[in-house]
């Protein structure tokens, strides 16, 4: 039995015998009942008897999951607050699904976590003020609602218990091309802001990333990441952003998700790198368009299909006769 006190009986037993089968049917039946202060003592207490030795942080987990989905804003930004190691995905991607940043905003604590829910929110369509991100940590400092020159960056659909993370329309249509001979140039910019973008897939999963920057075209960047048979077709800026995008937000075969809000950022890193705008940071639209002007970016693809989590992107250009390739993938499932 419950009480307003605290008391909880059913609950206790639960985790003194470390049901977790049990513990799931509970966290569902608040849920129903709407009882999230039922739901978050789930997650306090299943949190608390970690410390003891027993194993429930699948039912902590569940439990914030839930109360960042499902309840009321005031419930459910402080389940953001106390974060979710092990949830579907970053508890600041959750929370955004089902409630506004003007509901949200007041019950967030100044910390990193409000600046990422705004720019998540951002991403599925309000209009976020930059002046309402003051009190939060600068953890990004681009702004949070999309410029007009971005793509619609493809965001996850939270579910009670699964997740989708969708990509952009897979490129078709590849030809195969002779590559010319280039020059190898170093860009350790670009090569950092790659490398930063791909974390998820690199550092916290089994995957690679490769970066080439040549003086020449697009298809002798690829050439010099020793690829024999080449293969490439030109796709649009919007769409080469938004594969940038959901590159950097996802984990790849086992990392964590980022979130939409983190890929975003990285693939605006990548830009600056490519033209040379990290002085001063953030860009303005005028910047950022003037670079793109100058840009034709392709997909490309060896002799095989890939397979898993692939990003091959070769961008050129086409004014100061430039080109750079990504080869990155995660395969390993």
């Amino acid at each position: 039995m419950n009480d307003p006190d605290g008391r909880d009986d059913q609950l206790d037993e639960l985790i003194h015998r470390v049901d977790l089968d049990g513990l799931v049917r509970l966290v569902d039946a608040r849920c129903e009942s709407r009882d999230w202060e039922g739901l978050r003592r789930v997650r306090d207490r299943a949190r608390a008897a970690a410390a003891t030795g027993r194993q429930l942080w699948p039912a902590t987990t569940l439990a914030s999951y839930r109360l960042a989905l499902l309840a009321p804003a005031p419930w459910a930004a402080e389940a953001v607050d106390h974060g979710g190691r092990f949830t579907l995905g970053p508890l600041t991607e959750v929370v955004a699904q089902h409630h506004s940043w003007s509901d949200l905003s007041p019950h967030l604590d100044t910390g990193p976590t409000g600046r990422y829910v705004a720019h998540e929110r951002g991403l599925r369509g309000e209009e976020i003020h930059e002046h309402e991100l003051e009190r939060f940590a600068p953890v990004i400092d681009i702004p949070a609602t999309p410029r007009p020159w971005e793509p619609d960056y493809p965001v996850a659909v939270y579910h009670d218990s699964h997740a989708e993370f969708p990509a952009p329309p897979w490129p078709t249509g590849l030809s195969r091309v002779t590559p010319s001979a280039a020059e190898r140039l170093d860009d350790p910019a670009f090569d950092d802001a790659v490398r930063h973008l791909l974390s998820g897939w690199t550092a916290d999963s089994e995957g690679h990333a490769r970066t080439v920057c040549v003086e020449g075209d697009a298809a002798a960047a690829v050439a010099v990441l020793d690829v024999a048979t080449v293969r490439l077709v030109e796709i649009g800026t919007t769409d080469a952003i938004a594969w940038l995008g959901w590159a950097g937000a996802s984990g790849g075969a086992h990392g964590r998700r980022r979130g939409a809000a983190a890929g975003r950022d990285g693939a605006w890193w990548v830009l600056g790198a490519i033209g040379e705008l990290h002085d001063q940071w953030p860009p303005t639209d005028h910047d950022v368009t003037s670079v793109l002007d100058d840009l034709r970016w392709w997909w490309w693809s060896d002799a095989h299909e890939p397979q898993g989590w692939t990003l091959r992107l070769v961008v050129e250009d086409v004014v100061d006769g430039v080109a750079w390739a990504i080869d990155a993938g995660d395969q390993r499932f």
